[in-house]
């Protein structure tokens, strides 16, 4: 008797950990072109840090890491460090300039709680579905 074979199932496109708005694409694209050398994309993270407790991290990524989320989202590259995706699901990456101020804000449905200043922010991982 044959050993039954079945093709692989296909999988179902995953969501995006995260997303840029128009704004925010447009920004990372324009710092990008300026940047001193080629890089493979923009590396976003949290680390333990500020009165509320985690941080965002936004910087150059000369490569992909291995275990990296890598999402592509209005032509943009984001590597996404494996430790912060379970906190970064379901977040928009934005850029906002007021008269005072230019920054990328991230909106994460994740967040518990923020500094009043802003730089800090309190993080609690993604629920599991059911």
């Amino acid at each position: 008797m044959e050993p039954h074979i079945t093709a692989p199932r296909p999988r179902r496109p995953r969501p995006k950990v995260v997303t840029l708005t128009d704004a925010a694409a447009d920004r990372v694209k324009e710092i990008m072109a300026r940047a001193d050398k080629p890089y493979a994309g923009l590396r976003v993270g949290v680390k333990n840090g500020g009165c509320a407790g985690s941080e965002y991290i936004i910087e150059y990524a000369d490569a992909a890491d291995p275990l990296d989320e890598v999402v592509e989202d209005h032509g943009v590259t984001i590597l996404i460090e494996p430790k912060a995706v379970l906190f970064l699901i379901g977040a928009e990456i934005d850029y906002e300039v007021s008269r005072i101020s230019s920054r990328f804000v991230f909106r994460n449905p994740n967040e518990t709680d923020a500094c009043g200043c802003g730089e800090s922010v309190t993080i609690q991982p993604a629920a599991e579905e059911q």
